[in-house]
């Protein structure tokens, strides 16, 4: 099994968690989609990092890698086992890829105005700041265990201080800066970090 994994992409680091959190003994080559062999990137329709190889299967959705891993791997379980439950956390990741992720996108390449890109960050804040009162109530994102939700979440909030947010320390948030700290503090999360990620959090 073989990851091509771009080693600063919050897409590519999800799929990093999954592997680590569940010791899955994967080849993982950091590269960009550029420097990727040409028989390689073109399993991406969109020309884009990561690509999950495994023997004659290959998959360009983290999405889907994450889940073909939790299935062909399962313990530990990174889904609930209950379907109303499953669908709960799957509704949960199109939250994150839909409207969280674009604006992620847009804020690591500033390719808008420092007026536009100031209004995202606005609204992306205020985003994450609404959930922060459910971590009062469940220890991860909307459940009591480590799910692939978090997978998702985890390499966004990591990502904040880099793309120019500061989660404000006061009690409303102290829910969720608690949540963050306990996953940045797993053994998953840290194994799943680049020599680059790792640099972001001396952006903080």
């Amino acid at each position: 099994m073989i990851l091509y994994s771009d080693r600063d992409d919050h897409y590519s680091q999800r799929v990093r968690i999954v592997l680590a959190e569940k010791d899955i003994s994967a080849e993982i080559i950091e590269s960009k989609a550029e420097d990727t062999p040409d028989d390689i990137i073109s399993i991406s329709p969109y020309q884009k990092l990561p690509i999950l190889v495994d023997r004659d299967l290959a998959i360009h959705d983290p999405s889907v890698m994450m889940e073909y891993l939790d299935e062909r791997f399962p313990h530990p379980p990174l889904l609930p086992v209950y379907p109303v439950a499953r669908a709960n956390s799957r509704t949960l990741m199109l939250r994150i890829d839909r409207e969280w992720c674009p604006m992620v996108d847009e804020l690591i390449e500033k390719n808008k105005s420092k007026k536009e890109l100031m209004k995202i960050r606005e609204e992306l804040l205020h985003e994450i700041s609404s959930i922060a009162p459910t971590f009062k109530e469940y220890k991860y994102f909307m459940c009591d265990e480590f799910t692939l939700v978090d997978c998702c979440f985890a390499p966004i909030l990591w990502r904040l201080p880099s793309i120019g947010i500061k989660l404000p320390i006061n009690r409303h948030l102290k829910p969720l800066i608690d949540y963050q700290n306990s996953v940045f503090e797993r053994p998953g999360f840290l194994d799943s970090l680049s020599s680059l990620e790792r640099d972001l959090k001396s952006e903080e």
